[in-house]
């Protein structure tokens, strides 16, 4: 059986290819637990300092698989929800950056898988939507809760409410792509910002990933003081050293170990 989720390392940087493209690499059980396993291994890595995540063929991620959840059963449907929150709470919270490749559309659930990324860079080709009202039922991976925190209340709800699938052109005015680029850009443009964040010390990138992520819900004082212990854990790291030293001796690009 071919191998649903791909994934090459190489220099630091990884790949993670869902390659289902006869079904527009519809997330189903089997794509989520090719996920697991890929967004695990890869944070086992010690190599491993930032991910690009990508669709094979002209889709990113069309959609949860709507023919393995047709005849669901409410306590079904509960079960799938949370799986899938567990898939992407696992790349949310990956200990290093993560590029959504957003090649073709990112409907439903590959919206949904996008926001659990930390960028989205996007072809010109790209369309992105909640379209779930549209089969009479609400996202069931986030889509409710990461797309108001990405593109404020008012335009989620416009979204939401009419299932519109956008150009992306219009998802980068709204803050839901961060770049869009020409189509044979994207995985050039995706790897240069992947070997930029990798050529940066990967405790600290870890670090401001992680105070973003569970200071910006938190009140300010919760957050700046999760802020300042993280500041001060960098101290105690080789990297620290080595930053410093560089920037005093005029030193660019300095080599860091991620220790």
């Amino acid at each position: 059986m071919a191998e649903i989720v791909k994934v090459h390392v190489e220099a630091g940087l990884a790949m993670v290819t869902i390659d289902r493209p006869e079904a527009l690499n519809a997330l189903n059980d089997e794509t989520l637990a090719g996920l697991e396993a890929a967004f695990t291994a890869l944070g086992n890595d010690k190599s491993v300092r930032a991910v690009i995540l990508t669709g094979a063929g002209k889709a990113f991620v069309a959609g949860a698989d709507i023919k393995a959840m047709a005849e669901n059963t409410p306590r079904e449907a509960r079960a799938f929800a949370r799986r899938g929150h567990q898939v992407f709470s696992l790349i949310e919270d990956f200990p290093h950056p993560v590029i959504a490749a957003v090649n073709g559309f990112a409907l439903g659930g590959g919206c949904e898988l996008a926001m659990a990324c930390d960028l989205r860079i996007a072809s010109e080709k790209a369309r992105a939507g909640q379209p779930e009202v549209k089969l009479g039922i609400t996202p069931g991976w986030g889509g409710t809760q990461r797309l108001p925190r990405i593109v404020g209340r008012s335009a989620a709800k416009y979204l939401l409410f009419t299932g519109e699938v956008i150009t992306a052109a219009r998802a980068l005015e709204l803050g839901l792509f961060d770049e869009v680029v020409a189509p044979e850009q994207l995985l050039p443009r995706c790897l240069e910002i992947a070997k930029t964040i990798a050529a940066r010390a990967p405790v600290a990138v870890s670090y401001c990933k992680a105070a973003i992520n569970q200071g910006v819900e938190a009140p300010l004082a919760q957050g700046l003081s999760f802020e300042s212990e993280l500041f001060a854990q960098t101290f105690a790291t080789a990297d620290q050293k080595t930053g410093m030293m560089a920037f005093i001796e005029k030193r660019e690009d300095p080599p860091f170990q991620g220790i």
